[in-house]
């Protein structure tokens, strides 16, 4: 199974709508979800992309989409993704030498 094919549903039990999570192209993204019957809202259709503050604020907490996000993704990458560098960054930086002094 591929990491595009892996959601996260959270639901609550007062009747408000379901948050879905994805992570695609390493990008963790969210929508919400029209509470009757599950189908997605006209405003909700849309998938947006968690800002590296958002995920940060998931990760402090310990919340259960940070265990799900550190799962599907790694610790690794998780923490790039909350200081917003993209993993090809990581790389390019760890290749890098630097002269010695």
């Amino acid at each position: 199974m591929s990491l595009e094919n892996v959601r996260l549903r959270l639901q609550s039990g007062d009747g408000s709508p379901a948050t879905e999570y994805r992570i695609e192209d390493g990008n963790v993204e969210v929508r919400t979800l029209d509470p009757k019957g599950g189908s997605v809202r006209r405003t909700g259709s849309v998938w947006w992309r968690l800002t590296p503050e958002q995920l940060s604020i998931h990760v402090e907490g310990n919340t259960v989409v940070a265990q799900w996000m550190e799962r599907r993704l790694g610790w690794r990458r998780l923490l790039q993704a909350c200081v917003g560098q993209e993993p090809r960054m990581w790389k390019v930086a760890e290749s890098t030498s630097h002269p010695a002094l």
